[in-house]
């Protein structure tokens, strides 16, 4: 029988640093409208973006 081959490290997930507790409250980033809850736009200086399917929010000054 052949030896199987070991599985790569995979890289977690990092969903968790989305979401901060305060009380009784649960904070989360925003979401993406155009996908749905469960894909958080990513903060960058002077917008928001989304890695799935591009949706952008600037920031106003």
């Amino acid at each position: 029988m052949a030896k199987k081959p070991k599985p790569k490290n995979k890289n977690p997930s990092k969903k968790h640093t989305k979401y901060t507790v305060s009380g009784d409250k649960i904070e989360r980033a925003p979401f993406c409208p155009k996908c749905g809850p469960g894909i958080f736009l990513a903060q960058h200086k002077n917008r928001k973006t989304c890695g799935k399917c591009g949706y952008t929010i600037f920031e106003k000054k």
